[in-house]
């Protein structure tokens, strides 16, 4: 099979080869390339955030983000295939800036809602700019990270209410509350 290429210019100024018959805008790809190094960002941060759990031994703490880490690479890697397979250029991200050190277990989760917010913001701006553009097989296919995004968003919602719940108890009683998964 003989493919047609062409140099493309994104946005960054990067000039990337793509696909004649690429499916995805130019612009959704860009911004859905924005979304792997932001998925890639939470991973390596689950990472920290599981370390920091292990060194403390908060066995479920610890569990639970080790999970999440390896979810939101599978975010990343299911966007980057999209890509590719839609006739774009997909980005592998340099990860940077990785907060490593947390005040409190509490403050880890809090921590991580609001990067599941972040996320949640980022994934809304993408599947408008889809709409915008017409680009219907992006938006079909960010559907699916949109409720994704809303069970991230309860799950966490819901381990910060256990810690109203336990207020003052011991930090090992409230891990053993917290879910694995």
């Amino acid at each position: 099979m003989l493919f047609i290429v062409t140099l493309f210019k994104t946005k960054k100024g990067m000039n990337t080869v793509v696909r004649k018959q690429m499916s995805i805008h130019p612009d959704v790809m860009d911004l859905l390339n924005n979304q792997i190094a932001m998925e890639m960002k939470a991973s390596a941060s689950y990472l920290a955030m599981a370390s920091w759990c292990d060194q403390r031994e908060l066995l479920n703490a610890k569990s639970f983000f080790y999970k999440q880490a390896e979810e939101e690479r599978e975010h990343a890697m299911k966007i980057f295939t999209f890509i590719n397979d839609n006739g774009g250029a997909a980005v592998s991200p340099n990860v940077t800036n990785v907060n490593n050190d947390f005040e409190s277990l509490r403050g880890v989760y809090e921590a991580s809602l609001e990067q599941e917010i972040s996320v949640t913001e980022s994934i809304y701006k993408i599947f408008k700019a889809a709409r915008k553009e017409d680009d219907f097989v992006s938006e079909i296919f960010l559907q699916w990270f949109i409720t994704e995004q809303s069970e991230e968003e309860d799950t966490f919602r819901s381990i910060l209410d256990i810690f109203d719940l336990m207020e003052g108890m011991p930090l090992k009683m409230v891990d053993e509350r917290l879910p694995m998964e």
